[in-house]
């Protein structure tokens, strides 16, 4: 506005220095036409005046902060590879440091313990660790929807009601697999359905190549590896399909993105960056699919580039925000409650659980 004030009365300033020379002898019109160009003049100054203060703007900070993010070698961090990508060659905006591990709990301690800022997790875990980590944790965005499928070589299993009286393998414990799965026989009235652990996936895909008509509940990329190693085993049917025809409130949330509320409050210009960062690297992940399953072998979470590539579209990769991510993962964390209370830490996330802008 100063500066805006100064143009304009250099400008008058230097109308009335040449208007001395000119003289008093001027008809009351051409006056008036002075006054008129003397507005129109001030006016431009201040127009160019508000366009340089524009075009000087700087563009959204990022803060200087290195923020410290740690994903899961799984479907999870699909949508994030492209960024980390970008931060190896020095090209994303923002400071970053990645570290990959192989648990929720891993990432949860190391929040707890203040030595990562922002984590990509299992959206369970996000509300267990509000519950753990001092000072709590927002959720910024949801990263992954549903990821998991029931494969067999039964052409019997078509549908969810087709497992009664079935023994279903799976993977997930006390975690999202086993309380949506759970979710989905109670929403049919199955009861005789038995449920068999076990620790990893690869141990329920040699199950399948010993035994095609087993029937197994895997997440992506497994079930592609599955597939490849036994003709006989097939896609039965799509978890998360099966969950919108009995629940149109909400979606399975497989993962989330958490940051510390320290973290947050401290530096929430460099929140806001990773967050555009992460949405610019999911779409290319759903984009620029050979070139995403390429950083995704490189990062250790698919062993090959053909069942990447395969398994990435598959994988409901995204980065959802605000309301709407909020209003899809409240009602998923609500059907969990609902199912063992413990699952998401023994009570629901309050509103400010949510980073809503």
């Amino acid at each position: 506005m100063k500066k805006r004030i100064v143009i304009a009365n250099l400008l008058l300033l230097m109308l009335v220095f040449v208007g001395s020379f000119t003289g008093c002898g001027s008809s009351s019109s051409s006056s008036l036409a002075q006054k008129e160009a003397t507005t129109e003049e001030v006016t431009e100054a201040e127009t160019e005046a508000e366009t340089e203060v524009e075009t000087t703007k700087a563009p959204v900070e990022t803060d200087d902060v290195t923020v410290r993010v740690e994903a899961l070698k799984g479907p999870t961090t699909i949508g994030l590879v492209n960024l980390m990508a970008d931060a190896k060659a020095n090209a994303a905006n923002g400071n970053y440091e990645f570290t990959m591990l192989t648990g929720g709990a891993e990432i949860m301690a190391d929040m707890v313990a203040g030595k990562a800022d922002i984590g990509l997790v299992p959206s369970n875990v996000a509300a267990i660790m509000n519950s753990k980590v001092e000072g709590g944790v927002s959720v910024i965005d949801i990263n992954t929807l549903g990821v998991l499928y029931c494969v067999t070589g039964d052409s019997s299993v078509k549908g969810v009601a087709d497992l009664a009286g079935k023994t279903v393998y799976l993977t997930g414990q006390g975690a999202t697999p086993e309380y949506t799965l759970r979710y989905l026989l109670d929403q049919k009235g199955i009861t005789d359905c038995s449920l068999e652990f076990k620790s990893e996936p690869t141990e329920i895909a040699a199950l399948l190549a010993k035994d095609p008509n087993a029937v197994a509940v895997l997440p992506q990329p497994f079930v592609i590896a599955a597939l490849a190693q036994n003709e006989a085993v097939k896609l039965a049917f799509s978890l998360d399909s099966a969950f919108s025809e009995v629940n149109t409130e909400c979606s399975i949330v497989t993962g989330v993105t958490v940051v510390s509320n320290k973290f947050l409050k401290e530096h929430p210009l460099a929140v806001d960056a990773f967050i555009e960062a992460h949405k610019a690297s999911a779409d290319k992940a759903n984009s620029d699919v050979e070139g995403t399953a390429k950083l995704v072998v490189e990062q250790g979470i698919i062993a090959k580039e053909p069942i990447a590539v395969k398994a990435i579209p598959q994988c409901n990769i995204c980065c959802m925000t605000g309301s709407e991510m909020k209003d899809t993962l409240s009602g998923y964390l609500k059907v969990l409650f609902d199912q063992e209370p413990k699952a998401v830490g023994g009570t629901l996330p309050s509103d400010d659980f949510y980073y809503v802008k």
